[in-house]
């Protein structure tokens, strides 16, 4: 009998730094969760994973360790739903373990969906998400049996969007600004036990944002990013209000490049403030990010980031790098980009699903594991979740910022797990 050949796949630009970096205290895993009007029936939420699971092959993988790189391998294992049971975003890989990268489990009326970064993304993982939970409809509700879904279409691909895109380019190539010259700041906080995160979520109308954001002439993004570094100001002890505060935010590359695939296709931009060289006041930060992202989120701009990216990745000298050493100098690279950065803000816009569907879908949201605290938001059908994750006990920087939201006129619904 002729055994099967095992099918591989190179982790692209973005994944390679995953499995290098997780650990137990930041094990970059992401949660998206659904949250229905009723409750989730377990059988049903099994045979709609399963059928699932068969339209999205880049999710049978599991990582392997090869010579030079980490990559993945294709297996026959099948996963199982599991009522909630573990802390939010819990480790999924580790090392020694052959396993999936994903898990799927529910709690009351929720779905919840984890994944490990070095499988996909954000917007990525959506898609299987979408269709996840657009099979559940299906098989729970007879009057739903016509409803359309494309998220798990043809036209979804497995490429890897960086090497179609990027061709390398010169290494260390970056302006600096004022921002850049001084260390930023570092949130400092007592953990919570067991490496556990704290989720503090806050549900609201999006174009009561939107609307409030457009007061201040400026986007959605950029208010609540702005709101994020006003908030942290806020707490921040005198003596450190010299430092700037530096948000990190992530950037879906398929809006800028023309790419349907379900891997990672993403890069990071900086933005900051630093309060002891302008005004203390919101507006003043708004205006400041504002430039920020009209001076870096361009076409020419990523194209230039991410060449540097790949010329790196392609350097004859870290290529020939044994995967222990490779490991070390990612770890170290990574602790130096971790000293400028204060927060991350990650906007997954809107969710869209089948109109038929509103009846019986309360909310999405999307979390994530983290080193500190962090903000990550989507919305559905004009509700938007606002989700704080954090690795510490306080939570002065959450009640700041819904507070301010709050005093604006915005109505918040306040979750936490904790």
């Amino acid at each position: 009998m002729k055994q099967k050949a095992i099918e591989w796949t190179r982790l692209e630009n973005a994944a390679k730094f995953f499995p290098s970096t997780c650990s137990d205290k930041e094990p970059k895993v992401f949660r998206l969760a659904c949250e229905l009007n009723e409750a989730v029936e377990p059988e049903i939420l099994q045979k709609a994973l399963d059928i699932n699971f068969d339209s999205f092959p880049h999710y049978k993988s599991v990582v392997r360790r090869g010579a030079f790189w980490y990559y993945l391998e294709s297996s026959d294992i099948r996963p199982q739903v599991e009522i909630e049971s573990n802390p939010v975003c819990y480790p999924i890989y580790i090392g020694h373990k052959n396993n999936l990268l994903f898990r799927v489990f529910y709690y009351n009326n929720r779905i919840n969906f984890e994944v490990f970064h070095a499988l996909t993304d954000g917007a990525g993982a959506f898609l299987f998400m979408q269709s996840l939970v657009h099979h559940y409809l299906l098989l729970s509700h007879k009057e739903f049996a016509n409803t359309v879904s494309t998220y798990n279409n043809p036209s979804l691909s497995l490429d890897d969007s960086f090497k179609k895109y990027f061709v390398g380019g010169k290494l260390f190539n970056r302006d600096k600004n004022y921002l850049d010259k001084v260390s930023s700041y570092h949130i400092r906080g007592t953990r919570v036990e067991e490496n556990r995160i704290k989720l503090v979520e806050g549900a609201m109308s999006v174009k009561a944002v939107l609307e409030l954001a457009h007061d201040y002439n400026t986007t959605l993004t950029i208010f609540i990013a702005s709101l994020l570094i006003y908030s942290i100001y806020k707490e921040m002890p005198a003596s450190k209000r010299n430092h700037p505060i530096m948000l990190s935010v992530p950037i879906n590359l398929r809006k800028y490049f023309e790419s349907n695939t379900e891997r990672n296709f993403f890069c990071t931009m900086s933005v900051g403030y630093n309060f002891s060289q302008g005004n203390d006041d919101l507006k003043a930060v708004i205006e400041g990010i504002s430039e920020s992202f009209q001076r870096d989120l361009t076409e020419e701009h990523l194209n230039t980031h991410l060449n540097q990216l790949i010329s790196l990745e392609q350097a004859p000298w870290i290529r020939i790098m044994p995967l222990p050493l490779k490991d070390m100098f990612i770890r170290i690279g990574d602790k130096l980009s971790d000293r400028q950065t204060t927060s991350t803000i990650s906007n997954l816009g809107q969710i869209s699903m089948p109109a038929e569907y509103d009846s019986i879908i309360r909310q999405f949201s999307v979390c994530t594991s983290t080193r500190r605290p962090k903000i990550t938001m989507c919305s559905y059908n004009g509700r938007m979740v606002i989700s704080f994750t954090s690795p510490f006990r306080d939570t002065n920087i959450q009640k700041t910022f819904f507070t301010m939201l709050s005093k604006q006129g915005i109505e918040i619904e306040i979750t936490s797990n904790f």
